[in-house]
């Protein structure tokens, strides 16, 4: 993947996007807003008056939120006189907020347009170049974008909706604006991914709710306070352990089974999901900073361990999953991964993360509930 692409996510859904904050994916490429193995949009081009934006800096915010400062695409960047700043930010949803500035000493006439598409491709389909079996359908409904995808019961959909009045059609949205001198205009975009029964998968299998950016910072403040304090006279030492904490906050993902329990992935785009000895790994060496991590890792692999013989998935009674997947393709058994044990070491490291979880923290009591688990790996 190119190094220039900007990525922001919370847990398994997460967006993937150009320095410029637009998504032009191609069936190849791994850009767009994926959640739960499934890119629920493949296109979200901004152009003011036909033009497409230039990027003038980032500030990256935290690993959920962005803001993009941009610029018409015209050669005399410092002399544009209209400007526009995307806040964008993942939790419950994708969100954006949009802000245009007339620069101008007088009223300026502008049309915004946002191209949106959604190819619901599956991550495997990405890797493969497979093609979709199934089929599309594109509604307005009360002012939305609704763009969805079905094959049998497996289906999916893609809900955009504005705060501010749009010109909403297969297409995009499209707003026709007047700026005032020096002033700016502003709308706010949301995007939900939703599963078969309309509503969004985690919010319906966890009884989990859209998560506001204050939440998620809150959220990231107890992570941090909770884990050990280096004091040094380094201020980049301090600074790149804060990175790592964070880096490591932002690998968390709550899978759905294990009621609301978070272990670490293995990384994005490709493998966010439940990756047995990737997750172990992560655990292990986070021990002396954030035990809690192996202690939900070791409870939710116990969770999908092999229990049966299963030549395609190659599970056997007392395997730790290697990799569970929720996309199209293994929802139709085109790939194994629901889950696949295909690993010859995530057994056994399970064991091990056991034995040094408790060597750690003491923590008896996790150990024994584990017991069965530990001993049918074994």
């Amino acid at each position: 993947m190119k190094q220039d692409l900007v990525r922001l996510l919370d847990g398994n859904t997460f967006v993937v996007s150009e320095e410029n904050g637009d998504i032009d994916a191609s069936p190849t490429v791994p850009t767009g807003l994926f959640s739960f193995d499934t890119r629920f949009l493949s296109k979200w081009l901004l152009r003011i008056d036909g033009e497409r934006l230039t990027t003038l800096t980032i500030d990256n915010v935290e690993y959920f939120e962005k803001r993009f400062f941009l610029v018409p695409a015209t050669p005399a960047l410092a002399d544009a006189q209209v400007s526009a700043i995307r806040e964008r930010c993942i939790g419950g949803s994708f969100t954006e907020r949009l802000t245009v500035i007339n620069h101008r000493s007088r009223p300026i006439d502008l049309r915004i347009q946002v191209e949106i598409e959604s190819d619901f491709a599956d991550l495997f389909e990405i890797k493969d170049v497979q093609a979709k079996r199934g089929s599309y359908h594109t509604r307005v409904e009360s002012g939305r974008l609704c763009l969805g995808y079905e094959r049998d019961t497996f289906r999916r959909e893609t809900v955009i909706s504005t705060s501010e009045p749009a010109r909403v059609d297969e297409d995009g949205l499209t707003y026709d604006i007047r700026i005032g001198p020096h002033g700016q205009w502003a709308t706010e975009l949301h995007v939900r991914t939703l599963g078969p029964d309309g509503r969004d998968i985690r919010e319906s299998l966890q009884g989990r709710t859209s998560r506001e950016t204050k939440e998620m910072r809150r959220e990231l403040d107890r992570w941090l306070a909770e884990a050990p304090r280096l004091v040094c006279d380094s201020t980049a030492l301090t600074k790149t352990y804060r990175r790592c904490l964070v880096d490591l906050a932002a690998l968390r993902f709550t899978p759905l089974t294990g009621g609301g329990q978070t272990l670490p992935a293995a990384g994005l785009p490709w493998f966010m999901a439940i990756f047995g000895r990737d997750s172990v790994f992560t655990s292990l060496q986070a021990l002396p900073f954030a035990p809690d991590l192996a202690a939900t890792t070791l409870r939710l692999l116990a969770l999908t361990q092999g229990a049966v013989l299963d030549d395609f998935r190659e599970e056997e009674p007392g395997k730790i999953p290697h990799e569970l997947r929720y996309g199209e393709t293994v929802a139709f058994e085109e790939q194994p991964h629901a889950p696949y044990f295909g690993s010859a070491d995530a057994t056994p490291l399970y064991v091990i993360l056991l034995d040094e979880y408790e060597r750690w923290t003491g923590d008896a009591d996790t150990v024994r509930l584990l017991e069965r688990a530990a001993r049918a790996a074994l």
